[in-house]
């Protein structure tokens, strides 16, 4: 039965293949893409992620179900909240500008499998995301037009009365992704242009209604006879915040893009800082003029601005209205259907997907087969799907992503550079038996002659600490951290932090309503794993960290990571348990795809060094010239007769 189980090296070797972690080329601005995006391209893209229906529709339903004009102060929060995370894509963007996003981020720094089903989510993601804004531009075209769309179709092809499916197929939406998918086809500089154009429509009738709204305010309507500013309290506000978070989850189309960007270092981290400024500014001020036009409680939660200035005198304003929400919605399905490909092209790319969707069209340089599959997918679910009850998805996988990329920054802050060699740690294995040299002097020992000429004169320069290695000041209270190999401890407390961080939400979330815990039990887990949390940043904190970069980096690391990572997952807590079913089983079809297909073409798995029949050990004379010190010895296994003349053995199978 025993010869059945699997070994404990097979295990071991097993685990470090779904951890493995990308290899980065040495030139990382060479690509099969056309670099060919300016800061201003990318600015665009991500206003055109972040500012879409939801400035049309969001403000007024947070303003009138959630937090009152106060949903003010919950915009920026939430767009506080959000700068965290985004300066994470800022950071990774500068120093990885390769396509894939939160995929790729997660792979060159926590490993393969984490990356696959990040991208597995952000895949669906993007689908749904698409296909509901589809079906939410065609529902307000045809509200225009007395929804005469909807009833010529359920005229004269029917409705549907089936779960999951939609009362009627939506034909306006599919047409709408077709055509979009068309434009996108033709390469990053058409997709841009055509972002630009309705960009610019969707920005002048944003500043018009902010011209108009503040002529048209009324001070009044902030008053306490109107229910005052914040009339849900501080409840009201968080819980606005909460809603209002998920207004800027499209900047990451900005980092998706960073392999098209001329110059990513640069472009890359003042794009997301403009365009994630420019959008906070824009529904800060006209959550400001809807709430001063007209009392909060009277708000149309469903065309607010619109049915404003119709309350006002002004019904033509609403055309206007309408002709801003839906060049706004047409930016949002654009950044869907250019980001979904690239990303998918990302992991095909590197062997974890089909590899038909790694093919670039050698005229406009895009992933065109990507491009067209996920376009019709994409039309399929609008044409024929009820997205109203996966639109929450949406959330999780947002939320997933983004507490990777910030554990990733972590990681990689403390991670040593492409070409450094870490010092061996003394307790990482066992010492070999000193042996003595022609000068009297002790031998070292090192397993390769690389690794000896890295650190034949370390000792030279002890006080010189890499990232990774505990800081000299914390060493007289820490030493025993000291014996790791550098980001040991650091992979260690990043997991630490992660568990305490989810502990810590749970309590918060459900300890008083689910669990029913008493107030003295309730109180001692909150602070026993608030300590985890704080003790694990310490810790962190406590290493030596990159900072030799002529690349964007995100200040205060690792609190800013740190922060992100526990919001989040607070924010992932909060969403119904309906929504955690079906992020589970989507995660199952997600591995069934990786360990039928993806695990097995991984080109990390290629890279995989194969068993070698010779070993070698060298060693170091303390003095004598370079050729002097390194010699060859017999494997330690064997009796020790003196310094032969070969170098290898033959291995023993």
């Amino acid at each position: 039965m025993a010869r059945w189980l699997p070994r404990s090296t097979d295990l071991t070797r097993f685990c470090q293949k779904l951890n493995r972690v990308k290899t980065l080329e040495d030139d990382m601005m060479e690509t099969s893409f056309n670099r060919c995006l300016s800061t201003i391209d990318l600015t665009l893209l991500g206003i055109g992620g972040m500012v879409g229906s939801g400035l049309y529709v969001l403000t007024g339903t947070v303003a009138k179900e959630i937090a009152g004009p106060a949903v003010i102060v919950s915009f920026i929060i939430a767009g506080f909240a959000s700068l965290l995370a985004a300066l994470c894509y800022a950071e990774f963007g500068a120093r990885v500008p390769k396509t894939g996003s939160a995929y790729m981020f997660t792979y060159v720094s926590v490993g393969e499998i984490w990356a696959f089903l990040i991208g597995w989510n952000v895949l669906l993601e993007y689908m749904i995301g698409g296909a509901a804004v589809a079906r939410a531009w065609s529902g307000y075209l045809d509200s225009i037009f007395n929804h005469k769309i909807k009833n010529f179709t359920e005229t004269h092809v029917g409705a549907w009365q089936v779960p999951f499916l939609a009362h009627y197929p939506d034909f306006l939406a599919a047409a709408i992704l077709l055509v979009a998918t068309a434009f996108i086809s033709f390469g990053a500089k058409v997709s841009s242009w055509l972002n630009h154009v309705f960009s610019a429509i969707s920005m002048g009738v944003i500043l018009f209604i902010l011209i108009m709204g503040f002529v048209l305010a009324q001070p009044k309507n902030w008053s306490t006879q109107e229910g005052g500013f914040a009339p849900y309290g501080l409840s009201g506000i968080m819980a606005g915040t909460a809603t209002c978070f998920y207004a800027f989850v499209g900047f990451d189309v900005i980092a998706a893009s960073s392999e098209e960007a001329r110059n990513p270092q640069r472009a890359v981290p003042r794009a997301i800082a403009f365009s994630l400024g420019l959008a906070t500014g824009a529904y800060i001020l006209v959550s400001v003029v809807l709430t001063l036009m007209v009392p909060w409680h009277t708000l149309d939660p469903d065309s607010a601005l619109a049915d404003a200035f119709y309350r006002r005198g002004y019904a033509w304003a609403g055309f206007l209205v309408a002709a801003g929400s839906i060049c706004a919605m047409n930016t949002v399905l654009l950044s869907n259907l250019f980001s979904l490909p690239r990303i998918v092209y990302a992991m095909a790319e590197d062997g974890l997907f089909f590899q038909i969707f790694s093919r670039v069209h050698p005229r406009t340089q895009v992933p065109v087969v990507g491009i067209v599959v996920f376009g019709l997918l994409m039309a399929l679910l609008a044409l024929v799907f009820d997205l109203e009850a996966l639109v929450q998805f949406l959330s999780i996988g947002t939320l997933l992503a983004y507490t990777f990329v910030a554990a990733s920054i972590i990681v990689l802050r403390f991670q040593q550079q492409k070409g450094d060699v870490p010092a061996p740690a003394p307790s990482s294995r066992p010492n070999p038996e000193p042996r003595e040299g022609p000068s009297g002097g002790e031998l070292k020992e090192y397993e390769s002659f690389s690794d000896k000429l890295q650190l034949v004169d370390r000792d030279k320069s002890k006080e010189q600490r890499e990232p990774g290695q505990l800081k000299a000041a914390f060493e007289p209270y820490l030493e025993f951290l000291s014996d790791f190999y550098p980001g040991e401890v650091i992979t260690v407390a990043v997991v630490t932090l992660m568990v305490s961080a989810i502990c810590l939400c749970s309590i918060l979330v459900f300890g008083s309503t689910h669990l029913h815990l008493p107030t003295w039990s309730y109180s001692l887990l909150l602070v026993l794993f608030s300590l985890g949390f704080l003790l694990s940043l310490l810790l962190i904190w406590a290493h030596e960290q990159q900072h030799s970069t002529q690349t964007f980096q995100i200040p205060l690391v690792p609190l800013s990571p740190a922060l992100s990572i526990i919001l989040n997952i607070y924010l992932m807590l909060k969403l119904s348990y309906m929504t955690w079913l079906r992020f589970a089983i989507w995660l199952l079809l997600g591995l069934l795809v990786y360990f039928g297909y993806g695990i097995w073409h991984s080109k990390e798995n290629l890279r995989e060094p194969r068993p070698q029949c010779v070993s070698a050990r060298y060693v170091v004379f303390p003095g004598g010239s370079l050729e002097e010190r390194v010699q060859a010895v017999q494997p330690s296994s064997q009796p020790a007769t003196g310094l032969p003349d070969t170098d290898t053995d033959d291995c023993k199978r």
